[in-house]
C-alpha cells in the first residue's frame, strides 16, 4: 500500500522550479574570472589603460556569471551571486589605490634606498649623494615625544570617562574631544607655533614645538580608542573584583586596565600612524634643516614628512637626485608605519589572547 508524499512546500516568491534548479559547475567562477584576467593582460598589451581594462574585464566576467547563474540556477541564487560580486568588487576596488600607491612608492622610492640613505645628512650636499638620517632621527624624536605626552594624558581621560564621569563635566569633555578630532593639523600647528612664539618670541624653532602639536592631534584618537576599549570589559568583572573587597582604583590597575591593553595598544599605534606623516604642523613649527640634530630643545629639527615634501618642492639642478630623495623618504615612512603595526600585533598576540 502506497501512500502519497507531501508537497514540498515553496518559500514566499519563490517558485517550485528555483528549489529544484541546477548549479553552476564548481569551476565555472575561477574559470571565468581566468579567463577575464587573460582578457585583461591582453587588452593592456594592446594599449589600454591598465586599470581600465582590469575594470572592464571584471565587469564582463560579473555580468556573464549572473546571467549564468540565473539560466541555470534560477532568480534567487543569481540575485544572490549579483550581491556577492558587488561587494567583493567593492572590496577590491577599495584595495585597489592602496595597492597602487604602495607599488608607486616602493617602486620609485627603492632607488635611493641604499645605506648612504640611512647613515648620512644632507649638510654640504649639492646634487646626488646625501641621505635622511637627520630625518629619520628627527621623525623618531619628535613622534616619540609626542606619544610620550599623549598617551598618559589619553587614557587618564577614557578613564575619567568610563569610570568615573558623571553629569556636566562628562559631558563636556566628551564634547570636546570630539571636536578636537576633527581639527585640521595646521591648526594644531599653528596653537603650537602660537603657544611658543609668547614665551620664545616669534621666530623659535623647535622640536619641541612639533611634539605639541602632533600631541594635539594624538590625543582624542588615544582617548577615543582606550574608551572603547574599556566599555567592553564586562562589568561581571569589575562586580567580581569589588565583591573581594578591592577598592574602585585597584580594581581599574588590575582587572579593567589588563583586559583592555591589546586593544588600547592598538588604539595607540593607530593614533601614532595617524600623526608621524603629518607634514603641515611640522613645517609651521620645526622648520627645516640639514644637519643631524638630536635635542628636541634647540633649533630646527629635520623630519621625514618635511624633508620629502622640500625635496619634491624645492628640486635642484638636476633634479633627479632630489625627487629620488624624496620617494625614499616616503618609503621609509611607510616601512615605520608597517613596523609599528606589525609591533601592535604582536602584543596583541601575546597579551590579548592570554587575558582571554
Amino acid at each position: 500500500m502506497s501512500t502519497a508524499q507531501p508537497p514540498v512546500p515553496v518559500l514566499p516568491g519563490t517558485t517550485g522550479s528555483e528549489l529544484t534548479a541546477g548549479k553552476l559547475p564548481q569551476r565555472a567562477v575561477p574559470a571565468v574570472y581566468g579567463v577575464a584576467a587573460l582578457a585583461a593582460v591582453g587588452l593592456a598589451l594592446a594599449g589600454m589603460n591598465r586599470a581600465l581594462a582590469i575594470v572592464l574585464a571584471a565587469a564582463v566576467a560579473g555580468v556573464f556569471l549572473v546571467g549564468w547563474a540565473w539560466l541555470v540556477e534560477g532568480r534567487r541564487r543569481a540575485i544572490d551571486r549579483l550581491v556577492t560580486i558587488s561587494v567583493t568588487s567593492a572590496f577590491f576596488a577599495a584595495l585597489a589605490p592602496l595597492v597602487s600607491l604602495v607599488e608607486t612608492v616602493a617602486v620609485k622610492g627603492s632607488a635611493r634606498f641604499d645605506a648612504e640613505f640611512f647613515t648620512s645628512s644632507m649638510r654640504n650636499v649639492v646634487g646626488e649623494g646625501g641621505g635622511a638620517y637627520h630625518a629619520i632621527l628627527g621623525t623618531l624624536i619628535i613622534t616619540g615625544l609626542a606619544t610620550l605626552m599623549s598617551v598618559p594624558i589619553g587614557v587618564l581621560t577614557a578613564i575619567y570617562l568610563v569610570e568615573y564621569g558623571r553629569g556636566r563635566l562628562k559631558t563636556a569633555i566628551t564634547f570636546f574631544v570630539d571636536l578636537m578630532t576633527g581639527i585640521p593639523s595646521i591648526v594644531a600647528g599653528l596653537f603650537a607655533f602660537a603657544v611658543f612664539a609668547i614665551f620664545f618670541g616669534p621666530g623659535i624653532r623647535m622640536g619641541i614645538m612639533g611634539a605639541v602639536a602632533l600631541s594635539i592631534l594624538m590625543i582624542p584618537i588615544v582617548v577615543r580608542s582606550t574608551e572603547e576599549m574599556l566599555k567592553i570589559v564586562p562589568n561581571s568583572l569589575r562586580e567580581a573584583s569589588y565583591a573581594l573587597g578591592v577598592s574602585k582604583w585597584r580594581t581599574i590597575v588590575k582587572v579593567v586596565l589588563p583586559t583592555a591593553l591589546a586593544g588600547m595598544i592598538t588604539g595607540i599605534v593607530v593614533a601614532i600612524a595617524r600623526v608621524i606623516g603629518e607634514t603641515a604642523p611640522l613645517l609651521v613649527t620645526v622648520g627645516a634643516i640639514t644637519s643631524v640634530n638630536g635635542d628636541p630643545f634647540n633649533g630646527r629639527m629635520s623630519n621625514l614628512p618635511v624633508f620629502s615634501y622640500d625635496s619634491y618642492r624645492s628640486p635642484g639642478v638636476p633634479p633627479e637626485p632630489y625627487l629620488q630623495r624624496a620617494w625614499a623618504a616616503a618609503l621609509a615612512l611607510i616601512i615605520i608605519v608597517l613596523a609599528l603595526n606589525l609591533v601592535a600585533r604582536l602584543v596583541y598576540r601575546r597579551y590579548g589572547t592570554h587575558l582571554r
